[in-house]
């Protein structure tokens, strides 16, 4: 599909979109906001279906570059060659890179609008070792580190290691010749712990900058309950949810971890289905305090203004048109115009970007008919 042709610049986004009810993505709200507040013209959007086992990946960077051919001509409508082979040359360099297309999960997205995520990060985690995992529910593969992210204990800690545990005694009165005794008192289970903790803390700094805060996506922590509490004490990481998977994860296989892992994400989602029962609620009471709204016009000039909280969107729901970003009007096109846009599109973009939460939402879950439904703040 190419479109979204509005005044943004190329952005480019790897996701799992195995599932189309759940759609991923590889950034958090902050680099999304980030992203639509560029303002370089024009923008290329691009989807497709990715596989992981050869021999069906051979054919992905063939569709890719008839994807690309068909936004070049989109874009020959309104610029010359010079501008369009300028802007679509990451594409295109994109398609010849064979490392990538080796590498690629279920989906590839060039960019379309923030959605929720559905992949997940696993840390497996022992005081001697770390491995880090990603995946979906469908497929766990382990992560190649950063070479910053130290792997081991020995690794992370270096000659800061503490030694078997030993204390000087010294004999002798002031002024004479002292000479010192070593004695060992039994402090390993101490030493342990001090390193464990300084271990973690290592590698939870060294992961958070090299791989988690740029994915944006839940971790897991799989480890013995005991260091789990202790990780957990240490970290400062806000993805780490609260569940996980108590255990030995180096006795488990790939493929238990992934199902360990799935039944916890199967909790979460479920806790996230409360969340959006009880959000549909609010709808409810907010539409009967007028403080709520489900018809296009009213909600794009409310989102403009600032007055929109929250905007939930039906998925898979498309509305031809565009939005202007100044005075909340909607002007309806085909969608066969390249100056056209997804109106939802817009909106959850507009959304983002004036501070609001934008939540997608099965059409069997829509409080409405219209494709959205807002909770004003005012």
């Amino acid at each position: 599909m190419v479109g979204d042709l509005r005044p943004t610049t190329l952005r480019l986004a790897i996701c799992d979109d195995a599932d189309v009810n759940q759609p991923t993505h590889s950034f958090d709200q902050d680099a999304v906001v980030e992203l639509l507040n560029v303002e370089d013209t024009p923008c290329v959007s691009i989807y497709q279906p990715t596989h992981r086992q050869h021999p069906d990946n051979q054919q992905d960077p063939i569709r890719f570059r008839n994807l690309v051919k068909e936004a070049t001509s989109a874009l020959q409508q309104r610029l010359d060659d010079t501008a369009v082979n300028a802007l679509l040359k990451p594409l295109n360099a994109l398609a010849a890179d064979q490392e990538f297309w080796n590498c690629t999960l279920g989906g590839l997205a060039v960019l379309r609008a923030y959605q929720p995520a559905d992949r997940f990060q696993v840390l497996a985690l022992s005081r001697q070792e770390i491995k880090l995992f990603e995946g979906s529910r469908y497929a766990l593969d382990e992560v190649v580190r950063h070479p910053d992210v130290p792997r081991t204990l020995e690794a992370a800690l270096g000659t800061e290691l503490t030694e078997p545990h030993l204390t000087v005694s010294s004999y002798g009165g002031v002024g004479k010749q002292q000479s010192a005794m070593h004695h060992g008192h039994g402090g390993k289970p101490l030493e342990a712990d001090i390193d464990a903790e300084r271990f973690f803390r290592v590698i939870d700094r060294a992961l958070y900058e090299h791989h988690f805060r740029a994915a944006g996506l839940p971790l897991i922590l799989a480890t013995l309950p005991e260091n789990g509490q202790l990780f957990r004490e240490i970290s400062r990481n806000q993805f780490l949810v609260p569940d996980g998977i108590d255990g030995n994860p180096f006795a488990l296989s790939t493929e238990d971890l992934r199902e360990r892992a799935r039944q916890v994400v199967q909790r979460a989602q479920r806790q996230r289905l409360d969340q959006l029962i009880e959000l549909i609620e609010q709808f409810g009471t907010a539409m009967a305090q007028q403080r709520g709204d489900g018809e296009l016009a009213n909600v794009a000039r409310a989102v403009v203004a600032g007055r929109v909280a929250t905007l939930m969107v039906e998925a898979d729901r498309e509305i031809p048109g565009r939005i202007d970003a100044n005075t909340g009007s909607v002007e309806t096109k085909s969608l066969a115009d390249p100056e056209t846009d997804d109106a939802l599109d817009d909106l959850g973009a507009l959304t983002l970007k004036m501070g609001g939460q934008l939540v997608i939402v099965p059409g069997n879950r829509m409080p409405t008919d219209t494709g959205l439904a807002a909770i004003y703040r005012y």
